[in-house]
């Protein structure tokens, strides 16, 4: 008896081979810069440390209810009256075990066997992983400099189709770090309405903007779904939480997914949570917010040193994506070469996109900027023997 079919299009995350790979150098005594892992260098910030110490010693460990911590839904909904001008009902906001929780209950909720989802190449693979086990065939729409990475309107009305259920972005995206401005995510907004479609919306990265405000769709449209973590921005990886807003229309079945699939998210972690909104962590997070930007300065210029500046800079996130092609065009041996060689890992761009990844590699600047020049040292060492 074989095992679910559906399986068959989740593909392995190849960069885990890599991080295996450069760990096990490491082990060896090599000297390897980590560049490939989509996790902050930072440690949890002290105040949401010295929250969730003081929330074990409190034993606040027993269920909540399977929407979340009423005090954090409401801290939520402050979050984007205060920095994003958005009036969103605690009741509209689920909280879930990570940003994978949230796109769980999403897909399940949002397609079935036979709906279609538009969705920009490259992306984040498990977006496409979680609609493809839900049954749904994704449509992987190709974009790049020219829409500045991301789906834009047009692209939305030339690719919907009478099946089409569902259109989803994200911004700042991973891999490619490229956000959507105002007028672009209106634009998609109201060309996915026009359709009668959802629209669901990945802001894991929100905060971590470079050029100009963050931008929100839940400024825009109160029937976008939007999902959203405490992983990225607030530097809370491995506690686990995320949250999902959606429209009023939606809670109801959405909670009652989260009964059945996760009963609630980690009561600990909820309680930590409060503390990230605090004036005493926003300022933390705003100076690491600053330091990134000025990683993503040393490792673009040294990137234009070697002809592999991106074509339009990446405006958030901590990633850039950058062809590779005068160099190689097969991006997994690129990369296993730069870490055999020169002992610096970063992440092949087949792992992000269905077309044309090959062309690609991902640089994660989540090192400081010594490690971060040595890293340009050595890979200009290396691009120069290819």
């Amino acid at each position: 008896m074989g095992w679910n079919p559906r399986l068959d299009q989740v593909a392995p995350f190849r960069v885990m081979h890599l991080l295996e790979m450069a760990q096990a150098r490491e082990a060896q005594g090599f000297d390897v810069i980590h560049l490939e892992v989509g996790e902050p260098d930072f440690p949890t910030p002290a105040p949401i440390l010295a929250a969730g110490q003081a929330a074990l010693a409190d034993a606040k460990t027993r269920y909540t209810p399977a929407a979340g911590l009423p005090a954090l839904r409401e801290a939520i909904s402050g979050h984007y009256r205060d920095h994003f001008g958005a009036e969103v009902d605690p009741a509209r906001i689920i909280v879930t075990p990570g940003a994978s929780g949230a796109l769980l209950l999403a897909s399940q909720l949002l397609v079935s066997p036979g709906d279609r989802v538009l969705m920009a190449d490259p992306n984040y693979p498990c977006n496409r992983h979680f609609m493809a086990l839900a049954g749904a065939e994704v449509d992987a729409i190709p974009v790049g400099a020219d829409t500045g990475w991301q789906l834009d309107a047009g692209l939305v009305e030339r690719h919907w189709q009478p099946a089409t259920r569902l259109a989803m972005l994200a911004t700042p995206s991973n891999p490619t770090g490229h956000t959507l401005s105002r007028a672009g995510l209106a634009g998609v907004c109201e060309a996915v309405a026009a359709r009668g479609g959802e629209l669901l919306v990945d802001e894991i990265y929100q905060g971590l903007n470079f050029d100009g405000a963050p931008l929100s769709a839940t400024a825009l449209s109160s029937e976008a779904f939007v999902v959203n973590s405490f992983s990225k921005y607030f530097g809370m990886t491995g506690w686990r939480l995320g949250w999902l807003v959606a429209p009023e229309r939606a809670i109801e079945p959405l909670t009652r997914l989260a009964q059945n699939v996760f009963l609630a998210a980690s009561t600990p972690a909820q309680h930590t949570a409060l503390a990230a909104f605090t004036p005493e962590c926003r300022e933390e997070l705003e100076r690491r917010r600053a330091v990134l930007k000025e990683r993503r300065r040393v490792l673009l210029d040294g990137l234009a040193s070697l002809g592999l500046a991106p074509d339009v800079a990446p405006q958030g996130a901590f990633y850039v994506w950058i062809d590779i092609s005068r160099y190689s065009r097969d991006s997994q041996t690129f990369c296993q070469r730069l870490l055999e060689e020169e002992n610096v890992a970063i992440t092949p761009g087949i792992d992000f996109a269905v077309e044309g990844g090959e062309r690609f590699v991902r640089i994660a600047f989540t090192a400081d900027v010594a490690r971060l020049e040595e890293a340009l040292v050595r890979l200009a060492r290396f691009v120069a023997r290819a």
